[in-house]
């Protein structure tokens, strides 16, 4: 099968997975409402109005307002584009470090594999939220630094996805062949077996963007993730919680926020590992 017809296969089988594309709209439109923040959000998401403190779901403020008075819905707009960018750069360190381990680990075996995958082991047996919690509690909480930890202890998954697939293709045709052409062992792992061993990976990323936002949601809501005014669903949250009796709709909208993202990225990822199975290709052609 060529490389165009296959990938039509997938984009079809993709296409027929209607939860998968109904993860994908969430997914866009997710990207959207972050890009487009300052256009679409009705107020500033730091705009203080003392007349309008914990003010109800309204025509003047669709999600309400919060304990200074300020517009909800402007600051769950806003607190999209943390939510996302947490979840993409925590997520693409993770899948670098994962991968560049994975892909020595694989393809050069013996002594080299069995230190890394030990390695892998000790990181695997600590609790990872309460590594985070420990390394933000050192470190502070500022976005960037937030970003690098849950980076720096979510690789794991994906170091063991790249080894289990490099040691499956640096046996095949075209890698003997590379070396027997004298080509450099960065050239093969990098042109010849990465660029084949990307669909887990793919997966992977898409699902590990999930669980990034749901750790960067608990770390706010704690009070030692995004520090306020900065808004983020986690940190609306935890002003829902000091105010649930009087305001439910400071725990309902991010709540809900953060339940539909996670949602979309896991519907997503899963329609993608679908459409990328070739176990399915075959009958799918017939």
């Amino acid at each position: 099968m060529g490389t165009y017809a296959l990938k039509r296969l997938i984009w079809k089988r993709f296409k027929r997975n209607k939860l998968a594309v109904s993860g994908g709209i969430i997914v866009l439109a997710l990207c959207f409402i972050a890009v487009l923040a300052p256009i679409i959000s009705p107020y500033d998401q730091t705009e203080i109005d003392r007349k309008q403190i914990l003010e109800p779901p309204s025509s003047k403020h669709l999600f309400g307002t919060d304990d200074l008075g300020r517009d909800i819905l402007s600051r769950m707009i806003w607190g999209s584009r943390i939510s996302l960018s947490v979840g993409f750069v925590a997520v693409g360190i993770a899948t670098l470090i994962g991968m560049i381990l994975g892909a020595v680990s694989g393809y050069y075996g013996s002594w080299t594999d069995r230190i890394i995958m030990r390695f892998v082991d000790i990181m695997l047996s600590f609790p990872t939220f309460f590594l985070i919690l420990a390394v933000i509690a050192f470190i502070g909480s500022s976005i960037w630094n937030i970003m690098i930890v849950i980076g720096f202890t979510s690789w794991m998954g994906v170091a063991r996805l790249v080894r289990a697939e490099f040691l499956s293709l640096k046996e095949r045709e075209y890698v003997l062949a590379a070396k027997a052409l004298g080509l450099s062992d960065i050239r093969i792992i990098f042109k010849h077996i990465m660029v084949n061993s990307m669909a887990p990976v793919l997966v992977s990323a898409v699902l590990g963007i999930a669980s990034a936002v749901l750790v960067e949601s608990a770390l706010s809501f704690l009070g030692i993730g995004v520090q306020p005014p900065t808004p983020s669903w986690g940190n609306i949250l935890t002003l829902g919680k000091d105010n649930i009796e009087i305001a439910w709709w400071l725990s309902v909208f991010p709540g809900l926020a953060i339940l539909i993202t996670v949602l979309g990225y896991n519907l997503l990822g899963e329609g993608i590992r679908d459409a990328l199975d070739p176990r399915l290709w075959g009958a799918e052609r017939h």
